[in-house]
């Protein structure tokens, strides 16, 4: 048997050397599983460790269709080994489905927006007018399974929505499900992101929006250039420039005692995430709108130059410490 350590799983080997880093601080042995292709023997016992999921929604977007099923085959193959997993079957679940994060951030009593789910392209248009009541109202589409602002879309008029679902340019959802969103005004250009991690508030993360982007993933690798119109949000003052990079900055107004960071708290306890960043958006008419849960997140450079703690050695000392625990328990048993 070999020496218990971190397993990290994922299919992305970009977002991977910031994490390797922080568990080599912190003096803790991981080891990649990338589920790009590969095989296990269903008859095997799972190597020794604690094993860490953070499969992303966006991952047929970089060429690995078939990734999320790996996933789901490995989770399940090790779960019912008994060993622990970070970011199981249930969290993966969520992660590849906006319309079950809005559910159970419904259910929980937070403000999410108003959401039409709409199952293949044919229904989108009649859908539309249900939605908006008939009317040229803005309103967003995004996909369900999104991450790196796939689908998200501005449209003002249902014409130009009827042009837009008639033309070469639709993108078609990978599980053919499109969500039509109400349209938000922010206070002020920015959305907060607040980070978890082992279930406790690490930081939060201002956004700037102003240049209309929909690119929010905080990490350097995701930094691409935009082909996405409109704005989730609408930026008061400002010009939307389509292209621009966000901007990231520690928000230290949001401290662990806020009363929304004690309500995801308590969020994440209950579905049994122990690893997420929440996004959130303050409106013009007084409202706090939670829409996204990233729970294969992601840490901006920058932000960890100036931020109380680190996200990535958060991570490398919480599953250390579970490794840490697990193994003592297996060699006094």
């Amino acid at each position: 048997m070999s020496t218990p350590r971190v397993y990290v799983i994922h299919e992305n080997p970009e977002w991977f050397p910031p994490l390797a880093a922080a568990f080599e601080a912190e003096g803790v042995p991981v080891e990649e599983i990338l589920l790009t292709e590969g095989q296990i023997d269903l008859a095997a016992e799972p190597a020794p460790g604690v094993y860490w999921s953070r499969m992303s929604a966006s991952s047929h977007t970089r060429g690995h269709e078939h990734s999320k099923e790996y996933t789901r085959a490995v989770l399940g193959w090790l779960e019912r080994a008994g060993r622990q997993v970070v970011g199981g079957s249930h969290v993966l679940e969520l992660e590849v489905s906006k319309v079950a994060q809005h559910g159970l951030l419904r259910n929980a009593g937070f403000d999410v927006p108003r959401t039409t789910a709409v199952f293949g392209t044919a229904p989108l248009e009649d859908a539309a007018r249900t939605f908006t009541g008939g009317q040229d109202v803005p309103f967003i589409t995004k996909h369900n399974q999104g991450g790196k602002g796939l689908g998200v879309r501005r449209f003002d008029s249902l014409a130009e929505f009827d042009a837009y679902v008639d033309s070469p340019e639709f993108e078609e959802p990978v599980d053919g499900i499109t969500l039509l969103q109400e349209y938000l005004t922010a206070r002020e250009p920015f959305i907060t992101r607040v980070e978890f991690v082992g279930g406790e508030f690490v930081y939060a993360v201002r956004v700037d929006t102003s240049a209309g982007s929909f690119e929010l993933c905080p990490a350097d690798a995701c930094e691409v250039p935009q082909v996405i119109a409109g704005a989730v949000c609408d930026v008061p003052g400002t010009a939307a420039a389509a292209g621009a990079p966000a901007a990231f900055s520690v928000r230290t107004d949001v401290t662990a005692e806020h009363p929304l960071v004690q309500q995801l708290r308590t969020f994440l306890a209950e579905q049994r995430i122990q690893i997420a960043g929440v996004e959130f958006m303050e409106t013009t008419d007084g409202r706090t709108v939670v829409y996204d849960v990233n729970t294969n997140t992601n840490y901006n450079p920058a932000v960890e130059e100036t931020a109380p703690a680190s996200g990535p050695r958060s991570i490398a000392r919480y599953l250390g410490g579970l490794l840490a625990a697990e193994y003592a328990s297996a060699t006094t048993a």
